[in-house]
């Protein structure tokens, strides 16, 4: 005789707003892999030469393309956030606050940022 199991939803998920973050968190990481995805298609299209590189401008410019674009950076930052958030945890430094180790990662986010910013901009 089995002991009696409660249905669970499907959508158990929805009613806690952590586990919609961590489900959320974890969807982000598809988000990751079509930005991985992109960033190759584009250094073959600049491989191909200018003609590839246009057609790949041209395509990226599509509402869907874009689209997808701007949902998939809300999701990869969504994951670094969350990342961050749990480096104090992972990283146990002795004698060095959690807040430092979070602040660290931030700081060094927005330096690596504005470094890339200046590098494509310039």
């Amino acid at each position: 005789m089995s002991a009696y199991r409660q249905p669970v939803s499907t959508f158990w998920w929805l009613h806690q707003w952590s586990y919609l973050l961590f489900v959320l968190r974890e969807l982000s990481s598809v988000f990751v892999a079509w930005f991985v995805v992109y960033l190759l298609l584009a250094v073959s299209a600049i491989a191909d030469g200018p003609a590839a590189y246009q057609d790949f401008v041209a395509w990226s410019g599509g509402g869907w393309v874009l689209v997808l674009n701007v949902v998939a950076l809300a999701f990869v930052l969504l994951h670094a956030v969350t990342w961050f958030a749990l480096a104090p945890k992972a990283m146990v430094v002795p004698h060095v606050p959690p807040w430092v180790v979070l602040v660290g990662h931030y700081l060094a986010w927005a330096v690596l940022s504005a470094a890339v910013a200046w590098l494509v901009l310039r």
